[in-house]
C-alpha cells in the first residue's frame, strides 16, 4: 500500500516515515540540498525551513501565553467562546472519553484556549504542552496542523514524524482555520490530535465542515443580534481593564513583580518581606485578619505592631508601581487578582501537563524564606507536583524531576523511575548506583 505522506508512489507507510525522519536531520544539519528532502511533502518540507529559519527548538515545550484566570477571562471575551459546545458535539460526538482524541481551540495567533477528549490521551499530549495557554503557532513550535493551518489560512494535516518538534511526533493531527463571517479574517482554528485515524481523508473533511458550521453559527448569532430592539443592545460602556499582574516566586530570593497592561510592562522586585506579605495574600484570597497575617509572616502569635508598618511600606512602593494592588484592610485582602507562578504550576499540573509544569518549575517558593505562611505553601507546590508525577508521569519526565534540587535525594522516586525502565536500558546502571550512594 503506497503511503499517502510522500512523493513516492513506492514506499510504504513505515519506510515512508524513516525516510521523512532521515529529512528532518539532514534539514536540521543544514543540508538543504538533500536529495532525501524530496521524500517530504512540499508542504511539510516549506514549513520545516520556516521553522528552521524562524530558530525554532527541535525539541522545545510550547511557550505558556497564559495561565490560570487568564484563560478563562480571554475566552469568555473571544469570539469563539460561544461555539465551544458546539465543537464538542461535532468532533466529540461519542463523549470525550470514547473518542481517542483530543480536540482544540485556539485563537488567531496559535494559543490553545480549550482542549478536551480522550482522558489518557490529554495526559500523554499535556506533556508536550498541548495544554490550554500554550502556544502552538508555527513560531513558537514549529511545523504542527494549528500553527501551519493558520500559517497558510487552509485545513492541514501533519503526521507523526512531519512535525518539526520531536515532542510531537508520536502524534497525528488534523487542523483548520475559522474566519469571520464577514470580514474573513481569521478568528482562530480548530484541531483534532490522536493516532493515525486523527490524519484520515475522513477527518479532513469533518474538521473542514466543523470550521464551516462553526461561521456558520457565528453568522447566525450576529444577525440575530442586529434583528433584537436597539434598546435591548443599549449597554453602559464598559472601561478596559487588561491589566495582568504576576508574583514570580519559583526559586527566587526577592520575588518579581510583573505588571502588564495598556501596551506596556513593569517588572519590579520587590524585598523579602514585601515579597512574604504580597504572597499571602494571594494565597489566601479570601482575606486575613492582622493577627493571622502576622503569624504566617512573622511566626508570632501577636505580630501586629510589627507588620502594620512593614504594610505602610509596601502600601506606598505598590502605589507607585501598580495601584491596583494596594491591599485592602479589614480583612487584609488583594481586591485585584494577582496570579503567581506558583499556582500557574499547580494549574499546569491539574490539566495533566507534567512536563510543562516540570519545565516551568526552576526551583522551591522563596527557598530562602522561613516565614511559617510561605513554608507550608512551599511544601504544598513541591507535593503536589511530586504526587501528579509519581502518579501519571512517564518515566523520562520523573527522571528529570529527579535531577532537579528537589527530587535529587528522593529514594522512593528513584526507585519507581528504576521499576519503569526496560530490563535492558542504559539508563539503570547509573541510577542503581544513584540510589546505593544515597542508601550507604
Amino acid at each position: 500500500m503506497p503511503s499517502p505522506w510522500s512523493p513516492r508512489r513506492d514506499v510504504s507507510p513505515e519506510t515512508s516515515r524513516l525516510l521523512i525522519e532521515r529529512a528532518h536531520e539532514e534539514l536540521l544539519a543544514g543540508h538543504d540540498e538533500d536529495q532525501r528532502l524530496l521524500d517530504v511533502r512540499p508542504l511539510v518540507r516549506e514549513s520545516w525551513r520556516r521553522s528552521r529559519d524562524g530558530l525554532v527548538g527541535a525539541e522545545a515545550l510550547p511557550p505558556l501565553d497564559l495561565g490560570g484566570d487568564a484563560i478563562d477571562e480571554y475566552l469568555r471575551t473571544h469570539p469563539l467562546s460561544g461555539v465551544i459546545d458546539m465543537v464538542r458535539g461535532l468532533l466529540l460526538p461519542g463523549g470525550p472519553d470514547e473518542s481517542g482524541v483530543v480536540v482544540a481551540v485556539g485563537d488567531a495567533a496559535g494559543r490553545l484556549l480549550w482542549v478536551d477528549g480522550d482522558r489518557s490521551v490529554r495526559a500523554l499530549t499535556g506533556e508536550m504542552g498541548f495544554v490550554p495557554g500554550a502556544n502552538w503557532s508555527e513560531a513558537a513550535v514549529g511545523t504542527s496542523a494549528p500553527g501551519t493551518a493558520l500559517q497558510l489560512d487552509r485545513g492541514v494535516q501533519i503526521r507523526g514524524a512531519e512535525h518539526f518538534n520531536r515532542l510531537v511526533q508520536p502524534w497525528s493531527c488534523t487542523a483548520a482555520p475559522v474566519h469571520d463571517p464577514e470580514t474573513r479574517r481569521i478568528l482562530g482554528v480548530i484541531d483534532v490530535t490522536g493516532g493515525v485515524e486523527a490524519v484520515s481523508p475522513q477527518a479532513q473533511l469533518l474538521v473542514d465542515a466543523a470550521a464551516r458550521a462553526i461561521e456558520g453559527e457565528l453568522m447566525v448569532a450576529r444577525l440575530k443580534a442586529r434583528a433584537a430592539p436597539s434598546r435591548a443592545r443599549r449597554t453602559k460602556p464598559v472601561r478596559s481593564t487588561a491589566v495582568r499582574s504576576t508574583l514570580r516566586v519559583l526559586a527566587r530570593d526577592r520575588a518579581l513583580l510583573e505588571v502588564a497592561g495598556d501596551g506596556a510592562e513593569t517588572v519590579t522586585e520587590l524585598g523579602a518581606r514585601h515579597a512574604e506579605i504580597l504572597l499571602m495574600l494571594a494565597v489566601h484570597r479570601q482575606g486575613l485578619s492582622a493577627e493571622r497575617l502576622g503569624e504566617l509572616v512573622y511566626g508570632e502569635a501577636d505580630a501586629k505592631d510589627t507588620l502594620r508598618p512593614e504594610l505602610v511600606r509596601l502600601r506606598k512602593h505598590l502605589e507607585r508601581v501598580a495601584p491596583h494592588l494596594v491591599p485592602a484592610s479589614r480583612p487584609y485582602r488583594l481586591t485585584a487578582d494577582l496570579e503567581t507562578d506558583a499556582h500557574q504550576l499547580l494549574s499546569l499540573l491539574d490539566r495533566g501537563a507534567h512536563r510543562v509544569a516540570l519545565a516551568a518549575f526552576h526551583g522551591d517558593v522563596l527557598p530562602t524564606s522561613h516565614a511559617p505562611g510561605v513554608e507550608e505553601f512551599r511544601d504544598v507546590v513541591r507535593v503536589a507536583l511530586r504526587e501528579a508525577l509519581v502518579a501519571e508521569a512517564s518515566v523520562d519526565v520523573l527522571l528529570s524531576f529527579a535531577d532537579t534540587a528537589a527530587g535529587a535525594d528522593d529514594v522512593e522516586l528513584l526507585r519507581l523511575c528504576l521499576s519503569m525502565l526496560p530490563p535492558r536500558s542504559p539508563k539503570r546502571a547509573p541510577l542503581v548506583a544513584r540510589i546505593e550512594r544515597l542508601e550507604a
